[in-house]
């Protein structure tokens, strides 16, 4: 009895593991006349109507030297609403030598609400642990804003300009300012994003290595929805950054 409720179980996993979706979204990450200096590697897991993102960026080249054993590591989980990423959990992990930051955002869609806890480790010792209520609430956080970009510019048709709320983004009390480009505006886009993209808007941060404490984001879309170039602008120093996709497959 034992054997035969253990296969069962196997067989029930196995074919709940067939139902679920992976989707590799991978970027190259450029700056100026440092040429090459990252990757990063998303994978997108869908199951029924949950998702989860998992991105890995690896540092290269200069940045490598610059930054050595420094690793970064981001993880969204959620549910899938109207075709929509909707974030309850979203996870930012920096590791360098022996000292370990992570910032967990989560997100209570009831109440309306965001708990964010950050915590530090030096040589495997918890030393900081804090856990604070943010003064807003948003369905997106860091990757689901990305992933979710086409559909948002779909969802705000004929709109110029409009905001979106993302976890992760405190400074700038959670808002970004989407500007879709308009038919007069695309050549200025093309420029930097190239020509065959599928439409092409900005986003705009606050960031403080930009020139005037804000910059844009340069958003460029495949026809499979997925971000295919951007372009942050102004940044101090070495000018330009450049993500770049390099692979993409089903």
């Amino acid at each position: 009895m034992k054997k035969i409720l253990i296969y069962i179980v196997l067989i029930l996993l196995s074919s709940n593991w067939l139902l679920a979706k992976t989707i590799n979204v991978n970027y190259k990450a450029s700056f100026g006349i440092l040429g090459t200096i990252a990757t990063i590697d998303n994978k997108i897991i869908i199951k029924k109507d949950t998702y989860e993102i998992d991105t890995r960026l690896k540092f290269k080249g200069f940045a490598k030297l610059l930054l050595g054993t420094q690793q970064e590591h981001y993880v969204s989980k959620g549910f899938i609403k109207n075709g929509f990423f909707v974030s309850y959990y979203y996870y930012a992990m920096s590791q360098k030598d022996n000292r370990n930051k992570l910032n967990e955002y989560f997100i209570d869609h009831k109440t309306k609400s965001i708990t964010k806890r950050r915590r530090k480790w030096k040589n495997g010792k918890l030393y900081y642990d804090k856990k604070k209520d943010l003064n807003f609430y948003a369905k997106d956080d860091l990757l689901t804003l990305y992933f979710n970009m086409d559909k948002h510019i779909k969802a705000h048709k004929n709109q110029k300009n409009f905001i979106l709320n993302v976890a992760g983004l405190e400074k700038q009390k959670g808002k970004v300012k989407i500007t879709v480009a308009t038919a007069k505006d695309k050549q200025k886009y093309k420029n930097d994003l190239g020509s065959s993209a599928s439409w092409y808007a900005k986003a705009l941060i606050v960031q403080k290595n930009f020139k005037h404490k804000k910059g844009d984001i340069l958003l460029s879309v495949s026809k499979d929805g997925y971000i295919k170039k951007a372009v942050i602008k102004d940044l101090v120093m070495y000018g330009d950054a450049v993500l770049k996709r390099v692979e993409s497959r089903r």
